[in-house]
């Protein structure tokens, strides 16, 4: 879910089809910052990218005229919604259905104009849409690459494409969820699986993990292709997972702390909803296992708790590996 950051940016992740007509979507990290007026999007979290590191695409809020539903537009990819831009149609993909309302509306609302009515004083001249996207159609694509803002070249795209698969980006299937596999088809005993960004112990950097959460230990992985995990903890050795009382001092959003016998674990979300369903699902986990009997109503418990869905994708990690 879209989600507001200490610098009171709407922030998360969307997949984007970068090559127009392409029907390839890439995981983006996308950050709406109505002060700047820019819609920027990153290959994952600014915090997590080496310093410096600047956005793969940007669009001007001012030439963005509608944002809708595309779901009957693009019927095979799920939860897909339209941004219109001048003489550019963006389509993206949402996480899920509540996603996407909820993007929708921040777009929307972020890129309204409103005209003063008659007697209020203003003197300033508001945009009208139709200004507006003659503003665009002035602008060509060239132009507003070497600007650095929005709209990327044909030629541009398809490199950033190719890069961005080679690196970890990823392409939406047509018939799929492109980051989850179904209830029915994994391991019943994994609860919840998801990426999430962790510290090092030695080196304390940030590297993106694959975590899989199951009935006895939480484990992680250096990406949910590798089939050894980098290390595995037993629930028993965990003492307490909670919202992480330091996340000013590390400047981490969605950070929560899970204390265990030997060291405490710095793990940041995607967002503050992914956050509290780890802290929910890791807690009623160790709940379910300490319990009396260990029914597997307890384990369905624990579960609940959880996102519904196990989340599976290759994201950008940069840098070299830091010690687990």
């Amino acid at each position: 879910m879209p989600y507001v950051d200490r610098q009171n940016r709407i922030c998360g992740f969307l997949d984007i089809e970068e090559n127009e007509n392409s029907g390839r979507f890439l995981r983006r990290y996308f950050i709406l910052d109505t002060q700047q007026g820019n819609l920027l999007w990153f290959m994952d979290n600014p915090q997590n990218l080496p310093k410096g590191a600047e956005n793969v695409g940007s669009l001007k809020l001012t030439y963005i005229s509608k944002v809708s539903d595309a779901t009957k537009l693009r019927p095979k990819a799920e939860f897909c919604f339209v941004i219109n831009a001048g003489m550019r149609k963006f389509y993206l993909q949402a996480n899920d259905q509540q996603d996407l309302v909820e993007w929708i509306s921040v777009l929307n609302n972020a890129t309204k104009i409103t005209v003063p009515k008659p007697g209020e004083g203003h003197t300033a001249h508001a945009e009208t849409p139709q200004e507006a996207s003659g503003a665009m159609k002035q602008v060509s694509y060239k132009t507003e690459i070497i600007g650095g803002v929005p709209i990327i070249t044909a030629t541009q795209e398809q490199g950033e494409g190719q890069n961005g698969a080679e690196r970890g980006g990823v392409k939406r299937g047509q018939n799929q969820l492109p980051y989850y596999l179904s209830r029915g088809v994994q391991d019943q005993a994994i609860i919840k699986a998801g990426y999430c960004v962790k510290q090092g112990a030695l080196m304390k950097n940030w590297k993106r993990r694959y975590f899989m959460l199951e009935e006895n230990a939480l484990s992680y992985y250096k990406s949910d292709l590798e089939r050894e995990a980098l290390r595995v903890i037993p629930l028993k050795e965990i003492h307490k997972v909670q919202e992480c009382k330091q996340s000013e001092l590390m400047m981490r959003d969605n950070l929560f702390e899970m204390v265990t016998s030997s060291r405490t674990f710095y793990i940041q979300a995607d967002s503050p909803e992914d956050m509290h369903s780890w802290i929910k699902a890791i807690s009623g986990a160790i709940v379910a296992q300490r319990g009396p009997g260990r029914s597997a109503n307890t384990i369905r418990q624990a579960r609940r708790l959880s996102s519904p869905c196990i989340q599976r994708y290759t994201p950008f990690c940069s840098g070299e590996c830091s010690t687990e």
